[in-house]
């Protein structure tokens, strides 16, 4: 009996201390006007990323955990491409050269887990140039600037062009 309450004070004390701990890679928000994207944000911890964490040539979903999703809330233009007004999951095949980024209509995915089975709806695929940063980004970054989706992290940067 003793052993069990015990146990059972572990596993309540655990639970309350992990609950205490914030996560890895939190789930964060980056906002532009008339768009969003909820992404989780890793960080690099001194860890090569392309190639390294994330290889050339590999579907990525653009974050951690669950897929980066962004929102457009009214019809854009992504990368030359038209999409309608709505939530799409983003993932990424990074390159040594360039940059694939897809928008797929299936938000909310497992990761990069379930892309294979959900790539017939993909709405868009763009290509864009990897670029280096002035310095190292220690956290991914999605930011809005002026008609633009950028993306930077550890020495790269990628910006699609955006309209809405």
């Amino acid at each position: 009996m003793k052993s069990m309450l015990f146990a059972l004070a572990l596993l309540v004390t655990g639970s309350a201390v992990m609950a205490q701990n914030p996560p890895l890679s939190p789930r964060v928000t980056a906002s532009g006007e008339n768009v969003e994207i909820a992404y989780g944000q890793p960080s690099k911890k001194g860890r090569q990323i392309f190639p390294g964490l994330e290889a050339y040539g590999k579907v990525w979903r653009a974050g951690a955990n669950k897929s980066t999703d962004i929102t457009f809330k009214k019809d854009a233009t992504f990368g030359g491409t038209k999409v309608k007004a709505g939530t799409y999951a983003l993932f990424i095949t990074p390159g040594e050269k360039e940059f694939t980024v897809i928008l797929n209509s299936i938000p909310g995915q497992s990761g990069a887990f379930e892309y294979e089975k959900n790539k017939g709806s993909n709405v868009a695929e763009v290509k864009v140039p990897r670029q280096k940063t002035a310095a190292t980004v220690e956290k991914l970054t999605f930011s809005f600037p002026k008609g633009h989706l950028q993306m930077e992290w550890d020495d790269t940067k990628i910006s699609v062009p955006l309209k809405l």
